[in-house]
């Protein structure tokens, strides 16, 4: 018998949703269940499902399956257990997961322990570590669910550090984007809000096409917190099912990050007319006195394409601007909803009802998901035996296994729908050391006080880390093109200047260019081995004892030097 194998029901390829059964010693367990059709489910129930987030496409499934398997028990975070109803409007059995606690080990069953970690992407969206223990080994299968190591408005990133060398037999990854590489979010949203402003100018209207749950709620919070439109007079419109999702994360406000809930003590977090930009409810029937008129503030229509555009459509002659990451996921989202009653034309339904001439179409992208560089990152971190890529167009995950730093390292599989794929594990699985990733994506603001970079942490745990803030001082140069950063180290900051009068930027130098009494450790200005003179190029930085500078002063007390 194959202590681990796995099962892929639905694997995300195009349209599909994601589906997979694993098979750890004797408990099967359903990793979400993004299909329609449940009747494979139903016929072989799984012991335990776990749902990784509320999108569409990892839980359309999952309310059939609960009515055909009521026991059958379904967990999840705290937070996707209070958005998952928002799926199905107007069910009363909609509430049917259990949470379950983040980053503590929970039995669920004799042997079988489940962990949770915060995977980003959605609030709510967690990657599980399913662990099954024998008195001869343990056996362990991580599943990222759609995941990002980036922050959003609304969600912090993957916590990656607190997954470094987890090791589990089998990581079943996500490989949305496959080896594309984008640029970092916040670019992104400067692009986007970009934009956005020229298409508001002379009161224009912007319509945001979104899912339930997700981009909508991140675009209203980006519109109410982006400085560029602090104050602006602009009118935020959100459909009824959009508002949904808005109001179930003010019920989560507490699983927000900090950064949100500190917004979130000055000004409403969604709801507001009275600060600029406001921000509306659109109702099924807006009474004539919250109708815009045609000479009104330019507007912006965050819907859902399941929604006519007859709700939102203006009789005015103002130019408009339909954002869409891409228009097949229009028609995916609309989806999402029963389609007996929301098959139609969105696009063609909006040129309809809006009289101006001009409505363009403006393409842009907000990711939430790993790009090429995140997901190795994450592969390279956990560093499992077995890799499953699913959850990506066939080719965008055959690019993925196709990377020779992966296929070097790790048994990689590309699963196929009601193909079992069993999971040997050697007993000594030898892998070489995950290669050294010597770029580190950061970000770059400029304001009054200058040119600021902020690099992630983890830069310090390399060994070169020690050089390059050994003053904490560092000197840039264009060589071409690109911007290059390097380390000022104390010898070079140390070496005295030819001419000490002309400038008051003296530099310094180690050794015996100045008699030995007149080192750092006889100067006055030394506390703590630190210099505090204003007018040494030395101020504020650690030095040695035969440390020495153009603007010495004998300390009368002797060294302070300790």
């Amino acid at each position: 018998m194959t202590e681990l194998s796995c099962l892929p029901y639905s694997v995300g390829y195009e349209d599909e949703g994601v589906c997979l059964s694993v098979q750890i010693g004797p408990y099967s367990i359903l990793l979400d269940c993004g299909m329609t059709d449940i009747s494979a489910l139903s016929a072989e129930p799984a012991d335990f499902v776990f749902c990784s987030h509320a999108h569409t496409d990892h839980i359309r499934g999952l309310l059939p399956l609960h009515r055909a398997l009521p026991q059958l028990p379904i967990f999840g975070s705290a937070v996707t257990a209070k958005l998952l109803p928002l799926n199905w409007p107007d069910q009363d059995d909609a509430n049917f997961c259990r949470s379950l606690p983040w980053r503590v080990p929970t039995e669920i069953a004799p042997g079988l322990s489940v962990q949770l970690w915060p995977a980003g992407h959605l609030p709510g969206a967690a990657c599980f570590l399913v662990t099954y223990k024998t008195a001869q080994r343990t056996y362990s299968v991580f599943y990222s669910g759609d995941c990002f190591l980036s922050n959003g408005r609304l969600v912090d990133g993957l916590p990656l550090a607190e997954l470094r060398n987890l090791k589990p037999n089998v990581l079943i990854v996500e490989g949305s984007y496959g080896t594309e590489r984008h640029p970092h979010r916040k670019q992104q949203e400067n692009y986007l809000v970009d934009r956005l402003s020229a298409a508001l100018e002379n009161r224009g209207r912007a319509v945001f096409p979104v899912p339930l749950l997700g981009l909508g709620q991140e675009l209203l919070m980006l519109i109410r917190s982006h400085h560029h439109f602090t104050g602006q007079p602009i009118d935020v419109w959100v459909d009824p099912l959009v508002a949904a999702g808005c109001d179930a994360y003010l019920g989560c406000l507490s699983a927000l990050p900090e950064t949100v809930q500190n917004f979130a003590q000055h000004q409403p977090l969604f709801w507001d007319e009275r600060v600029l930009p406001r921000v509306r409810r659109l109702e099924r029937t807006l009474s004539p006195d919250r109708m815009m008129a045609a000479d009104s503030d330019a507007a912006v229509f965050i819907v859902h394409p399941a929604t006519a555009p007859e709700l939102y459509g203006q009789n005015d002659e103002t130019d408009w601007t339909v954002f869409v990451p891409d228009m097949a996921d229009v028609a995916l989202w609309q989806s999402q909803l029963d389609t007996r009653y929301y098959q139609f034309d969105w696009l063609k339904a909006l040129h309809a009802v809006v009289p101006s001439p001009r409505v363009e179409l403006e393409h842009y992208m907000l990711t939430n998901h790993c790009d090429r560089t995140g997901t190795t990152q994450l592969i390279h971190n956990l560093r499992p035996q077995h890799i499953i890529f699913v959850h990506g167009k066939a080719q965008q995950l055959t690019d993925l296994a196709s990377l020779d730093d992966l296929q070097a390292r790790y048994q990689l599989h590309l699963p196929t729908p009601a193909q079992v794929i069993d999971l040997p594990l050697a007993s000594e699985f030898w892998q070489p050391a995950p290669p050294r990733d010597t770029r580190y994506e950061g970000e770059v603001d400029a304001d009054a006080s200058g040119v600021q970079f902020r690099l992630p942490q983890s830069l310090e745990s390399d060994p070169r880390w020690a050089k390059l803030a050994d003053t904490g001082i560092v000197e840039a140069s264009w060589q071409g093109d690109q911007l290059v950063i390097r380390g000022l180290g104390q010898r070079e900051l140390m070496q005295v200047s030819a001419n000490k009068s002309a400038s008051k930027s003296l530099r310094a130098t180690i050794g015996s260019v100045y008699d030995s009494e007149t080192t750092c450790y006889y100067c006055r200005h030394l506390r703590g081995q630190r210099c505090r003179n204003p007018e040494s190029p030395l101020v504020g930085l650690q030095v040695t004892s035969d440390g020495t500078c153009g603007v010495f002063e004998r300390s009368a007390k002797g060294s302070s030097f300790s």
